[in-house]
């Protein structure tokens, strides 16, 4: 018996140079941020305030930097096959072997979905969804800060698998047959398949939570009609994850079942069902594609409303679009595979259903639409992305309805046309909403707002290299190239596929423009100080805390009593001067403490999961049991909560007061 499994020095490959120089520049990175943070001395301030914080505005931002670095892991895959698609004409061969190019692409996908995408929109449904209800917190702190963690031990994973072994080479949905043994003997899949399982139970407790928070911990007085809008689509997103998320475990349940214990749910040798597998995987597939856009809606409702000056139009539309969305987005799943033989009754009620879905989206644009006719439009950085979103967007949208007849999609089905759709409604919808919502609550978060010369910058860079990099896949697509193609004999191709690559090196600057964005911003911060907690006169409660908030967010708990909690009160204290100047009473509150739970829950998912893809029994045993024993200490600890004095959140709170009123 091999005490370290499947695992060898052959594991390294060190016959790759580019994987090798790629291996060694993200191994160096991460050092020299260890090294930095070590010599400055910060690892205890790191530790007590964000490490081991439950506090879901410290997990929300956190949440925001994995999606940040991996928006650079994963760009970086597409910048390497949109540069090998472009030379790779003719009878030359590019630079990429094609079992290293389909790593890449498989790793592209996996990344931007599951730990860009879906991150970047958890954290900021973290960080606003409490301050906008008015509460302190979430449902379950700790389990909130376990989610964050197994969501980096998913991301982790992933990319070790660069440096050690290898990543699926199957794309992002490991379709079997490929991805089964007989095609796939690797570790790639595994490595695949371990990551978004560990995720996942993340993710899926992050649901639980969200919905158990919203539906059972608003402020006094607000009632569901009541909400911002953003909180409704945080609803609508939690609610088809709870529902989403277990179908897919289970799929890749059966999977790797398929995999270690030779199970046959997949095989087609032993009366497995490999179309089952893409039924599975697309019941939950389509409702994540909501996962992912509702949140963004719910930011441009948001910064829509504030930069116009006045409330939502048709809030109770907004309202019953997005829970529309909600339910039939689990009647379109088969849209993805019309080319699978079912009958045309089954593909026209899957067609149909595709653009009645498409109803409530639009009703969604033109409330945003209305919302600034006749509004005093401030044209900030957030609303630019909100333009360029609404265009870009409903163009999107457009090729989606199209696709959405059959005989088309028979015709387009697997083709550069998809990729472009999904890149237009991915990219242009939760990509520039994830950018607007962090440009619009960065000074709530750090206080003080982001530079916006260099956000502008950045916005026509993405919106210009959009439409070069994906324009032209369009066009390719009706010419009939595939997706996923290393090489090409059609030299037609290459002018279509050399604007890509200049489109992609455009977006590139305007990620280097965001990156300065941040630097100049930071250095420049005693300029840009929000000292009111209000810096875009807002209109939801999170605008009523102090910039950052303090722990416990609200001094006293706010009384709602209508749309618009903060807006109203605002008018109320401009009309009633008097009454607002009311003394208020502060009694001390209990919050939960800072635990180690989840770092250290995620730091032996990470060794079971490493173990389990290695075939290493003995030591996925052990991180197992270390993770049980984590969660058993955890539960019988002595000490839940910490209380803050009185005199503490009254001298902050007073200290704020003084601020606003100057």
């Amino acid at each position: 018996m091999n005490l370290f499994g499947k695992l060898s020095w052959a594991a390294i490959p060190f016959d790759q140079p580019i994987v090798m120089i790629a291996s060694a520049l993200m191994i160096l990175a991460v050092a020299l941020v260890l090294g930095w943070v070590t010599l400055k001395g910060h690892w205890p301030y790191l530790w007590r305030e964000w490490l081991t914080s439950v506090d879901h505005k410290r997990i929300g931002v956190m949440y925001c930097v994995l999606a940040l670095i991996m928006l650079l892991r994963g760009f970086s895959d597409a910048i390497m096959m949109r540069a090998q698609q472009a030379v790779a004409a003719g009878g030359a061969q590019g630079y990429l072997p094609p079992e290293h190019f389909d790593q890449i692409f498989s790793a592209h996908g996996t990344i931007m979905i599951f730990f860009m995408a879906m991150p970047f929109m958890i954290g900021l449904m973290n960080f606003a969804v409490p301050l906008q209800l008015g509460i302190r917190d979430v449902a379950f702190p700790t389990l909130n800060q376990v989610s964050l963690w197994l969501t980096a031990s998913g991301i982790l994973l992933t990319n070790i698998s660069l440096a050690v072994g290898e990543f699926a080479k199957t794309g992002w949905v490991a379709y079997p047959p490929l991805s089964e043994l007989q095609f796939s003997p690797g570790v790639g899949v595994d490595y695949y398949l371990w990551a978004l399982q560990i995720s996942g139970v993340g993710t899926l407790m992050t649901g639980i939570n969200f919905v158990t928070t919203i539906l059972k911990m608003r402020a006094p007085g607000m009632g569901y009609l009541r909400m911002p809008v953003f909180c409704w689509t945080a609803l609508a997103t939690n609610l088809l994850i709870v529902a989403a998320f277990p179908v897919l475990t289970a799929t890749f349940a059966m999977l790797l079942l398929d995999r270690y214990l030779d199970f046959h749910f997949f095989t087609v040798e032993a009366q497995g069902n490999a179309m089952m597998y893409v039924n599975l995987f697309w019941v939950w597939g389509h409702p994540e594609v909501y996962i992912l856009i509702l949140p963004a809606f719910g930011v441009f409702s948001e910064v829509i409303a504030t930069f116009s000056g006045k409330p939502l139009f048709g809030y109770r539309s907004m309202v019953a679009a997005t829970m529309a969305i909600c339910v039939l987005s689990f009647l379109v799943w088969l849209h993805h595979f019309f080319t699978m033989g079912a009958s045309a009754d089954v593909n026209g009620f899957f067609g149909i259903m595709t653009m009645i879905i498409a109803v409530p989206t639009g009703v969604k644009v033109f409330n945003w639409l209305f919302t600034m006719w006749g509004g005093r439009v401030r044209f900030t950085v957030p609303v630019l992305w909100s333009l360029g979103f609404m265009v870009t967007f409903v163009i999107g949208g457009m090729t989606g309805v199209l696709m959405a007849v059959p005989p088309v999609d028979f015709q387009v089905h697997n083709s550069l046309f998809l990729v472009a759709h999904f890149h237009n409604v991915i990219i242009g919808g939760t990509v520039f909403g994830a950018i607007a919502g962090y440009n619009y609550w960065f000074p709530k978060a750090f206080g003080f707002k982001l530079d916006e010369r260099w956000g502008r910058a950045s916005f026509w860079c993405w919106l210009t290299g959009f439409y070069l990099a994906f324009m032209p896949l369009y066009a390719l697509g009706l010419l009939g190239m595939t997706r996923r193609m290393q090489h090409y004999d059609n030299s037609d191709w290459q002018p279509w596929l050399l604007v890509a690559a200049i489109g992609a090196v455009v977006i590139l600057a305007g990620i280097v423009c965001q990156l300065i964005q941040l630097v100049v911003s930071i250095r420049a911060r005693g300029r840009h100080l929000d000292v009111t907690g209000d810096p875009w006169n807002g209109r939801t409660l999170e605008w009523s805390t102090p910039s950052p908030p303090p722990a416990w967010n609200f001094a006293v708990l706010p009384s709602v009593t209508g749309i618009d909690a903060y807006w109203n009160s605002k008018q109320s204290a401009r009309a009633h001067p008097h009454d607002a100047a009311q003394a208020r009473e502060y009694e001390p509150i209990e919050m939960p403490k800072n635990s180690a739970t989840g770092f250290i829950t995620a730091f032996f998912a990470v060794v079971s999961g490493f173990a389990l893809i290695w075939h290493i029994w003995w030591l996925a045993a052990l991180g197992a049991l270390g993770a049980l024993v984590t969660i058993l200490v955890f539960a019988f600890r002595d000490e839940e909560e910490v209380e803050i004095p009185a005199e503490r959140i009254a001298q902050l709170d007073r200290r704020h007061q003084a601020e606003v009123t100057l």
